[in-house]
């Protein structure tokens, strides 16, 4: 469900708000490079506010699990309530014309958004669950091959790897097709799937331990 809610941000920052990513920071720092290169005309505003935004909140998220200590139904708890609150708050802003698409604007609406799923992938980093970095889909595509039995792996967590590929370009898919026709609404569409997560954690069986703490 996080993964989908992370296509549906990528889609509209990349179809809508220009050339920057608020989730997959990877694609930023691509643009990043091209415009480093001579002759490119590419407008890296946007990417300057994402990028710095969206690493200043995993270090704000990282202070937060650390306050909360083993506490991970509370700290997880926090973090999607966080991002329900901060997406359907851009959503309203957003669709009653306040923020706008364009210009200087769309700048906090890609702040809000960098620091939204700036808390989300830290946290799910920090949760300890490789295939929950809900942003980084690279490593997870590596996984599910390495691990094939076709590879002579055991095919553990196929199912689980397979899943969080297609579900982040079902989100993509979405937010890509919304966008044609509104763009306010996706944010609580976006929301309403970190809800569902959030009470299927809230009141699903207890949660397993952070790896850091279990290092500990």
């Amino acid at each position: 469900m996080l993964t989908f809610a992370t296509g549906l941000a990528d889609a509209i920052s990349i179809l809508v708000l220009g050339h920057v990513f608020v989730a997959n920071m990877t694609g930023n720092v691509i643009f990043l490079g091209f415009w480093l290169a001579p002759r490119t005309s590419i407008d890296l505003t946007a990417v300057v506010v994402a990028l710095p935004t969206f690493a200043c909140t995993t270090i704000l998220s990282g202070r937060l699990a650390r306050h909360f200590g083993e506490r991970v139904r509370a700290w997880i708890s926090t973090v999607l309530a966080t991002e329900i609150v901060l997406l359907v708050g851009l959503s309203v802003l957003a669709g009653s014309g306040i923020l706008g698409y364009q210009q200087d604007s769309k700048l906090l609406m890609i702040a809000i958004l960098a620091v939204t799923f700036g808390l989300q992938h830290s946290s799910a980093r920090q949760f300890g669950i490789q295939e929950l970095s809900t942003t980084v889909l690279t490593s997870t595509i590596v996984s599910l091959g390495l691990d094939s039995r076709l590879a002579g792996g055991t095919g553990e967590r196929q199912r689980l790897r397979i899943g969080v590929v297609a579900t982040m370009c079902a989100g993509a898919f979405l937010g890509a097709t919304m966008s044609r026709y509104v763009v306010a609404p996706v944010f609580v569409v976006a929301a309403a799937v970190i809800a569902a997560s959030l009470l299927i954690f809230r009141f699903g069986p207890p949660a397993a331990k952070p790896a850091a703490a279990e290092a500990n």
